[in-house]
């Protein structure tokens, strides 16, 4: 028996993220801390984040249906979800983008328990 035979199915989940920004702004540059410091705290290595900077690549917004920014959109695992803004409210992401949390911390909803 291997370790990963050990490891909880959830656990072995790679969540892929793509967050959508238009150039280094100050919202862009807080909404990609926000999101670094939520998977590393939540999804412990288990993440891959994409930056599209649609400045530079503007056409890739359309797969997406992108109309604001920053958007962040969770490709995997299915279903695809989206959240508009910078990510500021950890407690609207973990429920945007259906993440139990590892560690609930105090004030965040108990229905994730």
């Amino acid at each position: 028996m291997t370790y990963s035979e050990h490891i909880p199915e959830n656990d072995k989940v790679i969540w892929l993220l793509r967050l959508y920004v238009a150039g280094q702004t100050f919202k862009s540059l807080n909404a990609f801390a926000n999101l670094k410091k939520i998977c590393e705290e939540q999804l412990e290595g288990r993440y891959q984040i994409e930056i599209i900077d649609l400045l530079i690549n503007p056409t890739l917004a359309k797969n997406d249906q992108i109309l604001a920014l920053p958007a962040l959109v969770r490709k995997l695992p299915e279903p695809v979800k989206k959240i508009i803004g910078d990510l500021s409210n950890t407690e609207r992401v973990l429920v945007g983008l259906d993440i139990k949390p590892l560690h609930p911390k105090k004030g965040l909803v108990n229905e994730f328990q």
